[in-house]
């Protein structure tokens, strides 16, 4: 029989996302999730209690009433401008409760744990491809929280035996081939999304932040990576920590970064909508060039991204607001 997960933050984007490919592989499935950033609609299935990760007596509930083997932690905020205004915020969610969420596994013998990392922990890289070796600066809170966790994660393995596997994710982004979920936030800050809501007619127009960056047309590059290749990464760690693997960090990108603009040519092409654009001043702290190195994962798990190019990332992403924007 294979193992049973517990999804935290599985009513969001990338939790859903693997709530699919965990049940579509014949994993035993139960999510906690508070949804106040998630939603129950997103959920195809498994069983779900509606609770915070912050909650002791709910975590241990959870573990003495289900078999759990492995923790996956998808329930951190994300947004980093907000982080930046709301530190304190930041830190109660995305360290605080996953303290409590350790110390209840812990306690309950449960010693493998898969955590959404981010390449925020690099700050402003002194280069790119990133390596996973590469010196970890954060800019903001985000960045500190997530860095944080890992150290924590570190100790804990140190002190209790945790088994964890960090992933770094850069940029997720398109949806679920089915269409029948995908990219939903309030509000919405990541560049794919955003444009094509320009595309179904619920925004006026995208707004390019610098174009004057050191690259080849001026706007910002960044490296995307489809959010089913992050789940498949997840069930490789998953595998690897089952069958004895050590803890591990890994970045998961694709290695190759698009830029602003060309990810608005992709959309505009790809929606058949001319997306009208206006430019703006450099946001504070985008660096130029965000790109992953993922060649260990590649090497030691076999990972292998089935969504390598941004015409099939966007594809995805553009089925999927189609049909949100006619809900």
């Amino acid at each position: 029989m294979k193992a049973s997960v517990l999804v935290v933050g599985g009513a969001g984007y990338i939790g859903s996302h693997m709530v699919r490919e965990l049940l579509a592989g014949g994993y035993g499935v139960v999510v906690l999730d508070n949804l106040t950033r998630g939603h129950r609609d997103l959920l195809p299935g498994g069983t779900f209690i509606e609770g915070d990760l912050g909650d002791p007596a709910l975590l241990h509930a959870i573990f003495s009433q289900h078999h759990i083997d492995a923790v996956m932690h998808f329930a951190a905020y994300s947004l980093v401008g907000e982080s930046v205004e709301l530190p304190l915020v930041y830190y109660r969610n995305n360290l605080a409760r996953t303290v409590e969420l350790l110390d209840a596994m812990i306690s309950h013998g449960i010693k493998r744990f898969i955590f959404s990392s981010s390449a925020a922990v690099y700050g402003e890289p002194e280069g790119t491809p990133i390596g996973e070796d590469y010196p970890c600066h954060p800019t903001n809170p985000y960045g500190e929280t997530k860095l944080a966790a890992e150290h924590l994660l570190r100790d804990s393995a140190a002190a209790h035996g945790l088994c964890y596997v960090s992933l770094r994710y850069f940029n997720a982004a398109g949806a679920d081939a089915s269409g029948l979920i995908g990219e939903r936030h309030h509000p919405e800050s990541h560049l794919i999304p955003l444009v094509l809501q320009v595309a179904t007619g619920e925004r006026p127009g995208i707004t390019i932040f610098g174009t004057d960056y050191p690259t080849p047309d001026g706007t910002c590059v960044r490296d995307y990576v489809h959010v089913t290749d992050l789940a498949q990464a997840h069930l490789l760690a998953l595998s690897f920590l089952m069958g004895g693997g050590e803890n591990a960090v890994y970045n998961l990108g694709n290695s190759r970064g698009y830029s602003v603009r060309e990810v608005i040519e992709v959309a505009r092409r790809v929606s058949g909508h001319p997306i009208p654009e206006t430019t703006a001043g450099r946001r504070p702290g985008d660096p130029a060039v965000l790109i992953a190195d993922s060649t260990k994962i590649r090497r030691e798990l076999g990972w292998r991204p089935r969504y390598e190019d941004l015409v099939s990332i966007v594809k995805t992403a553009w089925a999927w607001h189609k049909r949100e924007s006619a809900r």
